[in-house]
């Protein structure tokens, strides 16, 4: 066969391989051009099973059961040999070749005398072995050699594609089981937000008018976005919580997180593939902590009034008990008076919580103030309650100055709290607070020591959620909801700072929060 005519029927086989995706019907075309490619009366192909080290005959070739189970190793058999010596091979006469087995032969009928083996090599990798057997006009020649071995590459080139695709089709099979199978909504978008998958639950949520949106902002247009859409899309942070309202036809709020997919790594500097959108209906839960934050407001609002009332007249009848109160009478205002001071505290511990819920940077009212100064009236203001539990306070500052910006009501509170707590969960006789006042930094730094009986370390994490609070057994600790060092924390992060803990068994407490200064950093 002239070399025109080998090129030609080389460029036809490039494009009947290059055709074939799917991978059994692929080893069956590879099947029948092997002959044709080199004019044989018949061909094999073995491919390489690489957790073996084995060759097989492909099942989808129908080659019958007994001949799909054969395996040769590498090195066994001529096709084992190819395959590890990875270069083609003409076998003139198979008879005289103490590698080739009859066994083939006895099984199928068939009488092999010649074969042209080829490796399917792609990338240095070798993916199995064809043969083509018993040249039509006379034995095979050089020439078929290196047709035959070009053949080869494009197979193997041809098998690869057709094995990714099956990879592909399969991993997307299981994205479309996984995505129908979610409670959750969930929307997967490339890095532009323009919409790729999107499963039932997240359409359910959606008007049915927009089921065929291109893009999020299509699909969403109904709803308020927080933060937009834009902004996350734009965002190199790799996990965004994100919110969307919708108030007609009826109250809808959904919540979730973008997740930001990189085709390597989990570095921000990452290729950015898409983004996955993953939320759920939270409407009923938002609905139950307005409606928690609105009762709890009101009726802390109501107590409020006349517990000032009953302390307030409590204290004057107190302080008159002397000249017109009878023994007993002095008793029982004394103790009105003090549980009075106890629930009007609990009161405003709840006032706390309303506040905690509601609170966020834009809601503060800012100034610039004296770190110091605030924390030296904080003190001061509980002068007479600490004189009454037995306690001194140490209040040091390394710098005359300590210029901080927020709400300096709300810093006042955060004091208060940690200065109480250092106080009430301390059982011991005489008490010692102790506060030091730095600057580190662009920030300042205020810790809050006591000689308390510490916190255990497995409790140091628990202490900042809302309502916990250690064994009473533990702290000697009879009143509070809890809520204090959620209050100090929340209020703390709200102005850019942080609040931590150091502490050991028996050695005390210490509690540091730190606000950024004015003008530093």
């Amino acid at each position: 066969m002239p070399p025109e005519s080998n090129l030609e029927l080389l460029l036809e086989v490039g494009r009947l391989l290059s055709s074939k995706l799917e991978l059994s019907e692929l080893l069956t075309t590879v099947m029948e051009l092997s002959s044709r490619v080199v004019g044989a009366e018949s061909a094999s192909l073995l491919l390489l099973d690489g957790a073996t080290q084995e060759l097989y005959f492909d099942v989808a070739l129908g080659l019958g059961e007994e001949t799909s189970k054969v395996r040769l190793k590498l090195g066994q058999g001529i096709a084992g040999s190819v395959a590890q010596e990875g270069k083609p091979l003409i076998i003139p006469e198979v008879r005289k070749d103490s590698r080739w087995s009859p066994s083939m032969d006895e099984q199928s009928g068939f009488v092999t005398r010649s074969i042209l083996a080829a490796p399917m090599i792609l990338k240095g990798r070798v993916m199995g072995v064809i043969e083509a057997i018993n040249h039509i006009e006379g034995p095979f020649t050089s020439h078929d050699l290196k047709t035959f071995e070009a053949f080869a590459s494009q197979a193997a080139v041809a098998i690869e594609n057709a094995r990714l695709f099956s990879f592909l089709k399969e991993e997307k099979r299981k994205l479309h089981a996984v995505f129908s199978q979610m409670g959750d909504g969930a929307v997967l978008t490339d890095s532009e937000g323009l919409t790729l998958l999107i499963n039932e639950a997240a359409r359910d949520y959606l008007d049915p008018q927009t089921h065929s949106f291109r893009s999020l902002q299509e699909g969403f247009k109904h709803m308020e976005v927080s933060p937009p859409i834009a902004q996350i899309l734009m965002s190199r942070d790799r996990v965004i919580p994100f919110e969307l309202t919708r108030d007609k036809p009826k109250k809808l709020i959904l919540a979730g997180n973008a997740i930001r997919l990189q085709s390597t790594g989990n570095s921000k500097e990452s290729p950015l593939e898409g983004w996955l959108w993953i939320f759920r209906d939270v409407t009923a839960e938002k609905q139950e902590e307005k409606l928690t934050r609105s009762f709890l407001s009101l009726i802390s609002h109501k107590l409020k009034t006349p517990l000032a009332s009953i302390t307030g007249y409590s204290q004057m009848l107190l302080e008159d008990k002397g000249h017109k109160g009878a023994e007993i009478n002095a008793l029982a205002l004394d103790i009105i008076h003090k549980q009075g001071h106890k629930l009007a505290d609990l009161v405003e511990k709840l006032l706390d919580f309303v506040t905690l819920e509601e609170l966020n940077p834009d809601t503060l009212q800012k100034s610039h103030f004296d770190l110091g100064q605030v924390t030296q009236e904080t003190v001061a203001s509980m002068k007479p309650w600490l004189e009454e539990h037995s306690t001194t306070v140490a209040f040091g500052m390394e710098s005359k100055s300590c210029a901080v910006s927020g709400d300096p009501h709300l810093i006042q509170g955060v004091l208060h709290n940690l200065i109480e707590n250092a106080v009430k969960f301390n059982p011991k006789p005489q008490k010692a607070v102790s506060l030091l006042l730095q600057k580190n930094g662009a920030v300042a730094t205020l810790s809050v020591a006591d000689n308390g009986p510490g916190i255990p370390p497995e409790e140091q994490k628990k202490i900042f959620q809302r309502f916990y609070q250690v064994e009473a057994s533990f702290t000697g600790q009879v009143e509070g909801w809890g809520l204090g060092l959620p209050f100090c924390k929340k209020v703390l992060e709200t102005h850019k700072g942080n609040l931590q803990i150091k502490s050991q068994l028996n050695q005390g407490t210490t509690f540091t929060l730190t606000l950024p200064l004015v003008g530093e950093g």
